[in-house]
């Protein structure tokens, strides 16, 4: 069942997506050559807890950290701790608050120091893919209208696009209805209607879109090993078009 939300919720959803957009913006701001991911995760957990939220992630079915840091290769869920990062590295970072209630979820993949060309075009495809998603979250489309828009960006590319993890509706709780693929046809799935909040997620492959979990069962990779990039932001679908709630300047 997808839960609507009323304009007062989706306005604490916007206060939890603000405290997201923080601490990644704290994240950013530190990534470097030479730091460690587990520092990233300490850098996040400072700025939701200043902001009195709580990591919607820890301990969520069992996770460790506050954060996922997925560097790489690595897709999703990867946990942080003491790996160093490089230059020339990606770094895609995941984070979620819960805040009065509520959720907001977002990630980011960040260049550490001077990446290769391929990396950035891989970031820029990712980071296009989502905006034309956002901008298929509007009243009376079809949920794979924005499934589509993911698809047909990054595949006209030349990119494979990950099928086996997926957006979702986000509320109460961070996982809620409707499931979110990146691959679908448009006039497939549920009416939308406004009041429904999403979370949209592209994970963007440059070569197969084939994945497989590492022995942590939480890293998720690349099964070619090529690099994977990542970025969500948290949205509602209102009378007015789409708003992202995990926005800094709101």
């Amino acid at each position: 069942m997808i839960i609507i939300k009323s304009e007062r919720e989706i306005n604490y959803m916007r206060d939890a997506g603000k405290i997201v957009a923080l601490a990644l913006d704290a994240v950013r701001k530190i990534v470097e050559p030479g730091i460690t991911t587990g520092e990233l995760d300490e850098v996040a957990r400072k700025v939701i807890a200043e902001c009195d939220a709580i990591p919607t992630f820890k301990g969520y079915h069992g996770y460790p950290a506050n954060i996922c840091t997925s560097v790489n290769s690595e897709v999703v869920h990867g946990i942080p701790g003491s790996r160093i990062l490089k230059e020339g590295d990606i770094v895609s970072v995941d984070c979620g608050a819960l805040y009065n209630g509520y959720n907001g979820d977002s990630a980011v993949t960040f260049p550490v120091g001077k990446v290769s060309p391929e990396a950035i075009a891989l970031m820029d495809i990712t980071r296009e893919c989502l905006e034309k998603a956002i901008e298929q979250a509007v009243v009376g489309n079809r949920l794979g209208a924005i499934s589509h828009a993911v698809q047909t960006h990054a595949e006209a590319a030349g990119y494979g696009v990950v099928r086996d993890y997926v957006g979702h509706g986000i509320g109460r709780k961070m996982h809620e209805d409707p499931p979110i693929p990146n691959v679908g046809e448009p006039d497939k799935g549920p009416k939308l209607k406004a009041g429904m909040v999403l979370a949209i997620e592209p994970m963007i492959n440059i070569g197969t879109y084939e994945v497989k979990t590492l022995g942590d069962g939480w890293t998720v990779v690349t099964k070619d090993g090529k690099y994977s990039a990542h970025f969500e932001h948290t949205v509602a679908i209102t009378e007015n078009g789409p708003s992202i709630l995990t926005k800094l300047d709101q």
